[in-house]
């Protein structure tokens, strides 16, 4: 009798589990989204950070939370991701905040500004240096939450027509280079030209522009540079160690339920790791593989790398004297910028130039 009752006692409580799992999961709302991004489908490494991000969300939820992804321009305009989040078109964006620095200079900070932090840095700002909370406090005036969406690495400085020996051969160039760069490179008489990625070959090949920059090897052999402007030059001091990101409009980050808010967040930081790893895992293949079909790999010279540098100063210094905003973050960024450089210097610097002297000499 005991062992009937037992038997009889087990089975209800079986069944009672098989029916509350599916009753929990049927608590949970099913949510569709749409995520507007900056970047063409072609380019796998930056485009594919947000369908990383939408596949691991879809996962964690049990397929209940989905953001559908959708490539520069087949919503809105590659460029103007940010708007149509702002405005509800879209309750998600995957874009480069320096995109917007018609807008205001300060977004800038939420991905790269010339000779700023490398990948690592950066991260280390936004994420245990306060650049979180004081991104998060600038963006909630446009109805945005900001998180990290990816990062290159240090960019390469482009491709060019002809060779760039002296600051003189800058003036009158007509360049696609976005964000901060531009403005500075203006003061170098440089003429800066904002073009999404998918509409860079065009200009470059029919004379529009005379030079681009675009991320480096990996992406910059698919769409084809290499193959009207021969002259390949690094670095890209306006972008060492630009930060991608994903937006939400505030509205909606508020109506998730706690959980998908958790899921949400952590499927940026992974498309965030696996963005830089790809990256350093391609590019060096990529540059191979251009120097073989070649392409002539330049060094920008020291006379042209210190007047950029005196030019970006002098344009932070001024924009921080009369932007409050700017000034906000540009003081306590510059700050750790300093103390970065610092501690690199002393581990990180010494031991890549030692490694990089031993790969020269064929060691």
């Amino acid at each position: 009798m005991q062992r009937r009752s037992f038997l009889k006692k087990a089975a209800v409580g079986a069944s009672a589990t098989a029916i509350a799992a599916p009753a929990l999961a049927q608590s949970q709302p099913t949510i569709n989204w749409r995520l507007a991004s900056s970047f063409p489908k072609s380019l796998d490494t930056i485009f594919g950070a947000a369908e990383t991000f939408s596949r691991r969300v879809s996962a964690m939820t049990n397929g209940k939370f989905n953001i559908r992804v959708f490539a520069g321009g087949e919503i809105v305009p590659a460029l103007q991701v940010m708007d149509a989040v702002q405005a509800g078109t879209v309750e998600m964006g995957h874009t480069a905040s320096y995109y917007y620095f018609g807008k205001d200079p300060t977004f800038a900070f939420d991905c790269a500004v010339p000779f700023g932090l490398n990948s690592r840095q950066q991260t280390a700002w936004f994420d245990q240096g306060g650049g979180r909370e004081l991104l998060r406090s600038y963006f909630k005036d446009y109805g945005i939450v900001n998180f990290l969406g990816g990062n290159t690495g240090t960019q390469m400085g482009g491709w060019f027509r002809k060779e760039v020996k002296t600051v003189q051969d800058l003036n009158g160039l007509k360049m696609r280079i976005g964000g901060f760069a531009g403005k500075v490179m203006q003061h170098l008489g440089l003429v800066p030209q904002q073009i999404a990625g998918g509409d860079i070959y065009p200009a470059l090949e029919k004379g529009t522009i005379d030079a681009a920059e675009w991320v480096g090897p990996y992406d910059d052999e698919k769409l084809g540079f290499f193959k009207v402007a021969p002259y390949y030059y690094s670095p890209g001091w306006w972008e060492a160690g630009p930060q991608l990101s994903f937006y939400v409009g505030i509205k909606e980050w508020e109506k998730l339920p706690k959980d998908y808010q958790a899921a949400l967040e952590a499927a940026t930081f992974e498309a965030h790791v696996v963005m830089q790893a790809e990256y350093d895992a391609r590019n060096p293949a990529a540059l191979a593989r251009l120097l073989k079909n070649g392409v002539k790999l330049q060094t920008f010279s020291k006379e042209v790398m210190d007047a950029c540098y005196k030019a970006a100063h002098d344009v932070m210094e001024e924009e921080a004297s009369k932007n409050a905003k700017f000034k906000k973050i540009y003081e306590p960024w510059k700050r750790f910028r300093q103390d970065q450089t610092q501690w690199f210097s002393v581990a990180e610097a010494s031991m890549q130039n030692y490694m990089i002297n031993r790969a020269r000499s064929g060691g």
